[in-house]
């Protein structure tokens, strides 16, 4: 597989890691995606009223975390047009630190390939400190050519 251009349908094996990443989110992070999301959740900036709630910290927006996962992916792809549908489950909340932030652990496998409908099924691992955040998280891409 080349880096740089699209990847295609044929370059693709079940088992084969495509996607392989580590993303660090900051409390920034948070801030600027409550703007441009309009979530704005105290849960996700305030440390006071996260304990409040009886959360060990403030925590990342589960949406953040899963378009973070999908960008991974879309990144490597060369084509984002090709993905047709996304699925995750939230399992575990992000805590973000106030210094270090959280590092989240992304990795892309293709999971199941349909040579008649040139269609791949990309299952991706979200994890924090080796312990999965987002659960069956499946990308279904559709190729054309």
């Amino acid at each position: 597989m080349t880096l740089g251009t699209a990847l295609r349908f044929d370059e693709l094996e079940v088992g084969a890691v495509i996607a392989k990443t580590e993303l660090t989110v900051t409390r920034s992070d948070l801030v600027r995606y409550a703007g441009a999301s309009g979530d704005f959740n105290p849960i996700h900036y305030d440390d006071v009223v996260a304990a409040g709630e009886g959360l060990p910290g403030v925590l990342c927006q589960g949406m953040l975390t899963a378009a973070l996962a999908l960008q991974s992916l879309t990144e490597r792809l060369g084509d984002p047009t090709v993905v047709v549908s996304y699925e995750t489950r939230f399992t575990r909340p992000v805590v973000v630190d106030p210094m270090h932030g959280a590092v989240l652990s992304v990795s892309a496998k293709v999971g199941h390939l349909d040579e008649a409908e040139r269609t791949a099924r990309i299952d991706i691992t979200v994890s924090v400190d080796d312990r999965r955040v987002l659960g069956k998280t499946q990308v279904r891409l559709a190729f054309s050519s």
